[in-house]
């Protein structure tokens, strides 16, 4: 009976344990002006979400990926994935200035090997003390 007992008080603490990944699709705007966001994003390299018009491309320096965490712990979701989504931001703009790129064109979310496209909202999962962004986008030099 001891031995029952145990078990079940083990199994029982063990539950909140349990992995949470929550999907959630942000504002690319609120991202990128509100607070962590705010003055941090260069004017130097432009960005262009799938979907938005923008101008003719010189030449292609290629595509590039960058998966960014941060932590989720004492956050609500939307303010952790902020953070990571503009960490996952700034690292294409660098990306972009290390390949002689003045622009990221047809960028998307990526996370969990699937493809999110949208000019105004990006993707990211929340589990129970990380959120996770991803971003793929092409560096451009644009005419």
């Amino acid at each position: 009976m001891k031995v029952i007992f145990v078990l079940v008080a083990f199994l029982v603490a063990a539950l909140p344990a349990e992995a949470r990944n929550t999907e959630h699709y942000y504002s690319v705007k609120d991202a990128l002006r509100d607070g962590q966001g705010a003055g941090k994003v260069g004017s130097d390299v432009r960005l262009y979400f799938a979907g938005e018009k923008h101008p003719a491309v010189k030449k292609s320096q290629g595509v590039w990926e960058t998966r960014k965490s941060t932590r989720g712990f004492m956050r609500s979701d939307e303010t952790a994935c902020h953070v990571a989504f503009l960490s996952a931001v700034l690292q294409l703009q660098a990306r972009a200035r290390t390949e002689g790129g003045d622009g990221v064109v047809d960028i998307v979310s990526i996370t969990r090997g699937m493809e999110t496209s949208s000019p105004t909202e990006y993707r990211c999962v929340a589990g129970a003390t990380v959120v996770h962004v991803g971003l793929k986008g092409r560096v451009v030099k644009l005419k």
